[in-house]
């Protein structure tokens, strides 16, 4: 089998992020695009001799095609294996546990997480290391380096792998092993929750609904709460993954699947709704009449994970993103465990995960995880819901608003302001730091500037230290607002601003959180001069 040297030209500028390299799928079916990328991925960890790699993705758009060239280039770089998913389908944290459970060099995952799909919409590879979590810092800067010297790819003459068929085939000397995309993912499951509890749940009349959105979750969705837990047939809606996610949105908030959460607001609503996103890792969770917001999920999963068997010992630790509303630091406090504050970014999770410092992790943007894997993961995080409420016997409802009368409640929202021109969303976050030192003196409308500082996290398990991750102002009055850039998008960048307003358990009352978040709102605007820098103060989505 021959080898080609194909003479290539660096991919300037085009740094990967904590999510990988994401772009339109034009640019990544351009001539030597995708291919550069891999290569300098395999030259960043030193080579891809003898070694072992996962290889799937949430079928999008040019999934299958990207999987043969990794296949051919694996091959070429001296790989021994690749196992990939039938049809080029798993999950993203289905991925991250095949590389723990196999013990590979770790995996690429081809996906563009909640990013549309399709010929005109986005693509995306990135890479995870051994423990299963997404790159390091310092190799993500190697990738990058060899982006943009990288003179020369290798990649194998040869048939296409059979994606479709289950079992082990030869390229060249490299074995590929095409696996049942959601066996492996299942058995984990088995292990981690009462599935004899939730089964008798289901059998007791409970309903649910979850919408896979045409994403990767479908197939395991269906095979574990249809065929494995004994919830109705229908309870998955748009189960069958499509390149273009059958023309929406695969993101799981109450815009993108606002047909889910107008059915469990409805007079007929099933007793649970959830959904997942385009790979798998995020997550929604819909109660009859309510919405969950991903800060409370994560505050309420911490509280309760101890009637799950794998947490029945309590928990080590949890950990959420600085932009993640204080919720759950409120149940570590009360409950006796550490509660840390990291950068946006599942790698920060992944150290303390790995150092055993923490057990459950999450973030604002749905997305909730532990120590099972290094990935967020979006089914496992419903799972753990049924679990939790086929104990409690209570609604969803209920338990939340249980939870909001023994911890208090944090009122929170997220704006984001998409395809903002680049200049304009540097020149209101340079402005804003430039600030800093003065805000805390400064009075806007009904709030008072307690702090305000640029976050900066020195990480307590291997020292690094990573600054510029987002600038925090606090109000008198248990306020607080966030803005930072976030580099999900494809298109210009996206500004988010985050509020909270904590109340104390004593005085939560039913009160819209936009009604509750006004003045914080009109405080942040105005300090941030959104008007001056964007042209607009309107936000495109609101969650």
């Amino acid at each position: 089998m021959k080898i080609q040297k194909i003479v290539s030209t660096p991919i300037s500028g085009q740094k990967p992020g904590t999510s990988g390299l994401r772009k339109k799928t034009r640019i990544f079916m351009q001539p030597g695009y995708l291919e550069n990328f891999i290569q300098s991925v395999f030259n960043a960890i030193g080579g891809a001799e003898n070694k072992t790699f996962v290889v799937g993705g949430d079928g999008r758009f040019f999934n299958q095609q990207a999987i043969q060239v990794i296949l051919k280039m694996a091959a070429a770089n001296g790989a021994a294996k690749v196992i990939v998913g039938q049809s080029g389908i798993l999950s993203t944290p289905a991925v991250s546990h095949l590389i723990r459970l196999n013990e590979t060099n770790g995996g690429l995952i081809l996906s563009a997480s909640h990013n549309p799909g399709g010929i005109d919409e986005d693509f995306g590879v990135k890479f995870n290391g051994e423990n299963g979590g997404p790159a390091s810092e310092s190799v993500t800067e190697e990738i990058y380096r060899n982006t943009k010297n990288i003179r020369e790819y290798l990649i194998v003459e040869a048939n296409d792998a059979d994606l479709g068929r289950l079992g082990v085939q030869q390229l060249g000397e490299m074995i590929v092993e095409i696996i049942d995309p959601v066996s492996d993912y299942l058995q984990l499951m088995r292990t981690l929750f009462d599935f004899d509890c939730i089964r008798a749940l289901f059998a007791s009349g409970f309903t649910m609904r979850f919408d896979a959105m045409h994403a990767v979750t479908g197939p395991y969705a269906r095979a574990i709460l249809e065929q494995e837990l004994g919830a109705e047939g229908g309870t998955v809606l748009n189960g069958e993954p499509l390149a273009d996610f059958g023309g929406g949105h695969p993101d799981p908030n109450p815009v993108w699947a606002k047909p889910l959460v107008d059915l469990m607001m409805g007079d007929d609503a099933p007793d649970f709704g959830a959904a997942s996103d385009g790979d798998g890792d995020r997550n929604m969770i819909v109660g009859r009449g309510i919405y969950v917001t991903p800060s409370d999920s994560l505050a309420v999963l911490a509280a309760n994970a101890h009637l799950a068997p794998a947490y029945a010992g309590g928990l080590s630790g949890v950990a959420r993103s600085m932009p993640t509303s204080a919720a759950c630091d409120r149940v570590a406090e009360k409950l006796g465990f550490p509660c840390f504050e990291t950068p946006t970014g599942w790698k920060f999770f992944g150290n303390l995960l790995d150092a055993g410092q923490v057990t459950l992790c999450g973030e604002e943007s749905a997305g909730t995880g532990s120590s099972h894997v290094r990935e967020k993961d979006g089914l496992w995080a419903v799972l753990l819901w049924l679990n939790i409420l086929a104990r409690r016997q209570q609604s969803v409802a209920d338990i939340v608003d249980q939870h909001w009368r023994e911890f208090g409640r944090n009122y929170y929202s997220r704006h984001d302001y998409e395809a903002v021109p680049v200049e304009a969303a540097n020149r209101l976050m340079d402005n804003v730091i430039k600030t800093l030192p003065d805000l805390p003196s400064r009075i806007s409308g009904e709030l008072a500037v307690s702090k305000a500082d640029e976050f900066s996290y020195q990480d307590p398990v291997d020292g690094s230290i990573s600054r510029h991750q987002g600038i925090r102002i606090l109000f008198e009055g248990g306020a607080r607002a966030v803005l930072r850039l976030s580099g999900t998008g494809t298109e210009g960048a996206t500004v988010r601003l985050y509020m909270e307003q904590y109340i104390a358990s004593d005085e939560v009352r039913d009160v819209s959180a936009a009604q509750v978040l006004r003045p914080v709102r009109s405080a942040v605007l105005e300090l941030a001069e959104f008007q001056l820098c964007l042209g607009r103060t309107e936000a495109d989505v609101i969650t």
